[in-house]
């Protein structure tokens, strides 16, 4: 077999530092640190990074965007384990809540005071709030869910998750984002879920018969 070209090669370096930066500004945050300190935390030069882009600004910013395009391909292939409409909208949910789960409060904090990266969680949080009513309709299509408006639904979820990415239900609850997300998901299941038929008097038996 050949070498793998110096173009795949370098290609798979940026990845591989990318996944390296993500994994350290959703540990630490970002705000406190410079360039230099990233470089020295990741063990490359700054030249290194400047190939990656211009300045830490840049830098965090697409950092950002290389997390959320990996966390929405583990989200999907989550979703497309499964095949009941329930299960797949409870996928979703605690999926998204797992891929947070790894950011720490710092870098929450820092994400919604740095306006480059807060607009990419904004674009995302908009396009999940789209992936989640898409689900509910599926749901709703096949007879397992309530029969909700579903523009509704999508709505109120939309309105939701914006509160949570603005960081707005964190502040009145108290609640991490990771673990807003779970609450989301839980009340939505029990919401929309069809309550089992009542069973039939001649289905439980009688009490006390011969």
């Amino acid at each position: 077999m050949s070498a793998p070209s110096p173009s795949r090669r370098g290609a798979a370096r940026h990845s591989e530092l990318f996944d390296a930066l993500v994994e350290l500004l959703l540990t630490e945050g970002f705000a406190h640190l410079t360039l230099d300190d990233l470089a020295a935390r990741l063990r490359c030069s700054k030249r290194t990074l400047y190939a990656l882009a211009g300045s830490k600004e840049q830098l965090v910013r697409a950092a950002v965007v290389h997390f959320f395009e990996q966390a929405t391909s583990r989200v999907e292939a989550a979703v497309a384990a499964r095949t009941d409409p329930e299960q797949r909208l409870a996928a979703y949910l605690r999926a998204v809540a797992d891929e947070l789960a790894a950011a720490s409060p710092r870098f929450m904090d820092d994400l919604a005071a740095f306006p480059p990266a807060a607009e990419v969680y904004a674009r995302n949080t908009e396009a999940a709030a789209r992936r989640v009513g898409e689900l509910i309709g599926e749901g709703v299509d096949a007879g397992v869910f309530r029969a909700v408006p579903v523009s509704f639904a999508a709505e109120v979820i939309t309105v939701t998750m914006v509160a949570i990415q603005q960081r707005r239900i964190a502040t009145a609850t108290g609640l991490g984002d990771a673990e807003a997300y779970e609450a989301l998901a839980s009340l939505l299941l029990n919401g929309l879920t069809r309550p089992a038929p009542a069973a039939h008097p001649q289905d439980e038996g009688q009490v006390g018969s011969a």
